[in-house]
């Protein structure tokens, strides 16, 4: 399924309805470009799913844990981007903490897939046209590097995103048409595909 978004404002709505079907032993593998908004979606998720703490890129620290304000499950928030291989995400024993928690791997395609054969699997990829380009990149503050060269209508275009959501195992082929219809029923956003 694609998820096309158009400003922040709809990726944190989109972000809290996913939230919303999370649960715990959930892992979530992120990809995209640098730049291309994995950590301001982890953000938005961490506000849907009520964890403490500020979300920023875990890039030097490898792994952060995002305890819940309530009684739900934890956010723990992994950057693999500087792992040479899987050995080393395995490294990081998040196998002790993923049946409790909600894992997220930025950079975690062709390496994160080992931790659980159910997982969910989100691309974000910026959407231009040709008259914009990308500068900057993942920052501390999240990955809001589009800027629009073209019309100066910025709030507009620079937080296009198609987010691309494949899931993995019978967990996700269960939950999955559920996921697909509460996201084609957000107002403002538009969806292609569908739960397979």
């Amino acid at each position: 399924m694609r998820v096309n978004v158009k400003s922040l404002e709809q990726m944190r709505r989109f972000a809290a309805v996913l939230a919303g079907h999370l649960r715990a032993g959930d892992l979530l593998i992120l990809t995209g470009n640098l730049g291309a908004g994995k950590t301001t979606f982890t953000q938005s998720l961490g506000e849907g799913l009520d964890v403490a703490g500020r979300i920023t890129s875990p890039t030097f620290i490898i792994a952060r844990e995002h305890p819940s304000r309530g009684d739900g499950p934890a956010l723990v928030h992994v950057d693999a981007y500087r792992l040479a291989d899987g050995d080393e995400l395995e490294d990081l024993d998040l196998d002790s903490e993923l049946d409790e928690s909600i894992t997220v791997v930025e950079w975690g395609a062709g390496m994160a897939e080992q931790l659980s054969s159910d997982y969910l699997e989100i691309t974000i990829t910026p959407v231009w046209t040709g008259n914009e380009e990308i500068v900057g990149a993942d920052t501390d503050a999240g990955d809001e590097g589009i800027e629009d060269a073209g019309t100066g209508d910025e709030e507009a275009e620079d937080e296009r995103r198609a987010v691309d959501l494949v899931g993995h195992g019978p967990a996700w082929a269960e939950r999955m048409p559920q996921v697909c219809a509460a996201l084609t029923a957000l107002e403002g956003i538009t969806t292609e595909g569908d739960a397979s």
